[in-house]
């Protein structure tokens, strides 16, 4: 499902430098709580008389808001409070009007402000600065703003700063797993359906390329789970705007010839449907997120009556009809009245899942299979794990089968043949490592997304997280689990280092598998893998480096006055925390990484702790 959108890409680095909000000095002897504390606490309170508000317009620097606003009017003839009264800005604009104006001033140290600039644009939603106390200090009168709930500021500039712009932020509870939707239905005024009820109880339309089209006139409120902070009346065209962004993303060919040519994907999927037949004969089967239909295409090959195939891009919704019309098996009905005169077996809805219900009448309950390819890198980033679910718990029977129907995450640590470091010590007979070093500090700072060689390996595996999709809850997504890295027995020469007959470990690799279990395969199981181990898919692996790499060994003399994990006191053990949770940003995923490197005498030496965005 979430191939990455440009392909043919060999090593794919999926996020940019993460900018650690509030990031300060801090002294080296500062403890990990600390230091966690300070990544978390970024945003300067707008009562601290420490916090310095800069003028729009020049390098004067003021103690709030207020002070900057009437030298902007008096030295600068910009009167930030008439001209948003009389453009009746909400948050949003004042927001978008303040980062407009300080980046035409960067470029233009005598720019000037005119009205009938066009400055609202979403991109101006991206804070200019980092930590702009001026930013962080809006308010608005309750009188002003049609506001039915509290918005907290800091937590909304926190959503912000993320980086993307507010209008990129899709189904916000599918991206964080934080959100609760009111039960507004959708405005479904343009869909116009000739309905008729087929003997399985399903309401199709005549058309049975059934779209979605909802403006979005509900409101959604939705509640960060630390702070309790709610979050009110996000606009309908947001909604509208980031839907189209990420599903349209998916229009691209090239993403579906990557993931059909995945043979691995594609023919685990095949297999557990036409190999078990005893599941999928006369089967109602479910499609979630359906793309080309190719696993619609293979439930009706493997005798189901009756499939539902959804996805929410408009392109690939019509090309998928096409394609079910071309192979003889889209759903039409009979034009003479008779609602059980039908040929064909696949119905195609457009629209999101969670809206299913607004065009098309399913009784619930009443899907016998759910199938969906919602696996993202890393299993969890920009998957449809939650409208999976979501799913599950409202037309899936009790006791109904879900393909696959586990989901597993495995870690172990990778050697430096994993790294580019070994290119750079040899390049045409001269020593280039300096180069390696710095490529490594880099490669320390976020995920890269690419193929491990499992002769690369140097710890055994662990499991990370393991879910149970047929009874799994959103909640669970968001996970914090401990794991043990001991060193393997078997290593290359080429990873053995002489000096004290252990390995280096430079980081830890990230791989899932999807079993298709014998609870619902009970005539013949698989499992899709995409470990080292195995042949190579389109989700590679995910790849985190430490900050420096750690000596392991299983017997080594220990030097109790060297650090643990060098080659003098090497580790006989690695101990991780990691940490898995739905970001603010759209299908995000933030990752937190804690490494204790531990001695065969029980010396425990913790390195820094890491954070990750992808």
């Amino acid at each position: 499902m979430a191939a990455w959108e440009s392909s043919g890409v060999d090593r794919h680095v999926l996020s940019e430098k993460m900018t650690l909000l509030g990031e300060g000095s801090q002294d080296e002897d500062e403890d990990e709580e600390e230091q966690v504390e300070a990544w978390d606490d970024w945003a300067a309170d707008e009562d601290d008389p420490e916090s310095s508000f800069l003028c729009l317009f020049c390098e004067a620097v003021f103690q709030s808001n207020d002070a900057v606003f009437a030298h902007c009017c008096a030295e600068h003839s910009f009167d930030f409070n008439e001209i948003k009264k009389n453009l009746k800005l909400d948050f949003y604009g004042c927001v978008k009007l303040i980062n407009y104006i300080r980046t035409q001033v960067s470029k233009n140290r005598s720019w000037s402000w005119d009205s009938s600039m066009e400055w609202n644009d979403d991109i101006y939603l991206k804070p200019f600065m980092p930590d702009d106390a001026l930013l962080e200090s809006l308010f608005f009168d309750d009188n002003e703003e049609e506001i039915s709930n509290i918005v907290d500021k800091q937590d909304l500039m926190r959503e912000l700063m993320c980086g993307e712009s507010i209008s990129r932020i899709d189904n916000i509870d599918e991206a964080m797993g934080f959100l609760s939707f009111d039960d507004d239905p959708v405005n479904v005024d343009e869909v116009k359906v000739d309905q008729a009820t087929s003997g399985n109880g399903f309401t199709d339309s005549r058309v049975q390329e059934t779209e979605i089209q909802g403006e979005g006139k509900s409101q959604i409120s939705f509640k960060e789970k630390r702070s309790g902070v709610h979050f009110s009346n996000a606009s309908a065209r947001n909604i509208k705007t980031v839907n189209e962004d990420y599903f349209g993303s998916y229009s691209s060919f090239g993403i579906h010839r990557e993931m059909i040519s995945d043979k691995v994907r594609t023919e685990t999927y095949r297999d557990a449907m036409l190999n078990n037949p005893a599941l999928m004969n006369g089967a109602t089967v479910m499609d979630v997120g359906c793309g080309t239909g190719i696993l619609s295409l293979f439930a009706a090959q493997a005798g189901a009556s009756t499939v539902v195939a959804v996805d929410a891009s408009k392109k690939m919704t019509e090309v998928a009809t096409q394609i079910f019309k071309d192979n003889g098996i889209f759903l039409e009905r009979s034009h003479n009245g008779d609602p059980s005169a039908r040929n064909g077996i696949i119905s195609v809805v457009r629209g999101m899942i969670e809206d299913l219900d607004s065009v098309m009448n399913i009784p619930p309950n009443s899907v016998d299979v759910l199938v969906s390819e919602w696996m993202g890198y890393c299993l969890l980033y920009e998957s449809m794990l939650s409208s999976v679910i979501y799913a599950r718990d409202r037309w899936l029977k009790p006791g109904g089968a879900i393909l696959p129907d586990i989901a597993t995450i495995f870690v172990a640590g990778f050697g430096k043949g994993a790294t580019s470091y070994p290119f750079w010590e040899d390049v045409y007979g001269f020593d280039m490592s300096t180069i390696g070093r710095e490529v490594l500090q880099d490669a320390a700072k976020f995920p890269i997304v690419d193929v491990i060689d499992s002769h690369d390996i140097v710890t055994e595996t662990a499991t990370l997280k393991s879910f149970d999709l047929a009874t799994m809850k959103r909640e669970e997504m968001d996970f914090t689990s401990e794991i043990e890295l001991r060193p393997k027995n078997n290593l290359l020469k080429t990873l053995v280092d002489p000096k004290y007959g252990g390995s280096w470990c430079y980081g830890v690799v990230l791989w899932f598998d999807t079993p298709f279990s014998s609870r619902f395969c009970k005539e013949k199981e698989y499992t899709l893998s995409t470990s080292p181990y195995s042949p190579r898919t389109h989700w590679f692996q995910t790849i985190f480096t430490f900050t420096e790499p750690i000596a392991l060994a299983y017997d080594a003399a220990v030097d109790s006055s060297a650090p643990v994990g060098t080659e003098r006191s090497p580790a006989s053990k690695i101990v991780s925390r990691m940490s898995i949770a739905r970001a603010m940003t759209h299908r995000s995923i933030d990752i937190s990484l804690e490494v204790t490197a531990v001695s065969s005498d029980g010396q425990r030496r913790t390195l820094p702790v890491q954070i990750f965005n992808l």
